[in-house]
């Protein structure tokens, strides 16, 4: 084991390594570690689902586009959104295509074992291990909580002078900071004035590689954080729904290595100029509650009142107000729609 990792490295093998949190399958929910927007509501991939249907009936993209899921997990948010499709214009699945794009082969068989369960052989879906895989005409790509899990690294300005972090695994994971010579921090930090936080790194290969490879798309991505960076430190550790803070003293590093989730609040406004600067038409940015309404969540509470009842209706209704509560999930998320 190396002594000393820079941030970032530490944060991807935290995640990604043989032993990582993701190198096994986790639930999402009240037995895990954590919420996410697709263990809150079905109606959070069927508005997406429902938004697929639209930008169809507008021709912003043909009826045999490819969706595309980055990062399915479990296959749950794909599930809904051909649901949600099968229900609103059933024959978009005879022309359609799904994929999912999925480093893990244990997580691809899983996702493959679910949505058999619910589709049979109505659906097929693609497989790919990465995004630089993914070459096609068109596409409406969909991520949940992505960009806070790529590696980041952490930034502090000490007398004017940019120090990133580094890890002393062999001292009980002992977080300290060095002047920075990385000349691509010091960039970052001097564009976006970055004193303190942190610097996600990956962004512009993975947005080069999905304009490179796609010739036209949509992709709708939904994460936590804002426009600004916040200049403090917003890196935390979610274990069976606790949240501690990466500098808080009450807590071992070294034990919630590899089994804790890790993740820190995106900075919009540089993704925005990361896929701009790599060749997108446009990028909008929303709070989740905007995004959901807009792309018509309300209607589809409508018709499940009209078809199932007031009892299913209010019993939904509760889930979806976690979604769009502007205390809660609805403002605390945000979604960017970047197009080509």
């Amino acid at each position: 084991m190396n002594k000393e990792l820079k941030f970032n490295e530490y944060f991807n093998n935290w995640l990604y390594s043989k032993d990582g949190y993701y190198s096994d399958y986790k639930t999402i929910g009240k037995e895990g570690d954590f919420f996410t927007a697709v263990s809150t509501s079905s109606f959070f991939g069927g508005t997406i689902g429902k938004k697929i249907v639209d930008t169809i009936n507008e021709k912003s993209l043909p009826k045999n586009t490819t969706v595309v899921e980055i990062g399915a997990h479990h296959g749950y948010l794909l599930a809904d959104m051909i649901q949600f499709i099968y229900t609103l214009k059933p024959e978009l699945l005879n022309t359609l295509t799904f994929a999912i794009v999925e480093r893990f082969p244990h997580l691809q068989e899983q996702q493959k074992k679910y949505l058999n369960e619910c589709f049979g052989d109505a659906v097929s879906i693609k497989f790919y291990n990465d995004i630089s895989e993914v070459k096609l005409d068109h596409a409406f790509i969909v991520a949940n909580e992505i960009f806070d899990a790529f590696a980041c690294d952490l930034v502090y300005t000490k007398d004017d002078v940019l120090q990133h972090a580094v890890v002393k695994l062999q001292d009980k994971h002992k977080i300290e900071f060095i002047d920075s010579d990385d000349e691509y921090l010091i960039s970052q930090a001097k564009k976006y004035s970055i004193t303190k936080g942190e610097i996600g790194i990956g962004y512009e290969e993975f947005a080069k590689t999905m304009i490179n490879n796609i010739k036209r798309f949509e992709f709708i991505t939904f994460d936590y954080g804002d426009r600004y960076p916040r200049n403090d430190f917003s890196c935390r550790v979610y274990t069976k729904h606790e949240v501690h803070p990466i500098f808080e003293e009450s807590i071992s590093l070294e034990a919630l290595y590899e089994n804790s989730d890790i993740t820190y609040d995106v900075h919009f406004n540089r993704v925005t100029d990361i896929f701009k600067d790599a060749g997108a038409k446009e990028v909008i940015f929303k709070t989740q509650l905007q995004a959901l309404v807009e792309f018509g969540i309300v209607d589809l509470l409508d018709m499940l009142k009209t078809n199932a009842g007031d009892d299913a209706y209010l019993k939904e209704v509760q889930k979806v107000k976690t979604l769009l509560e502007p205390t809660g999930m609805g403002d605390r998320f945000k979604m960017l729609q970047i197009s080509k």
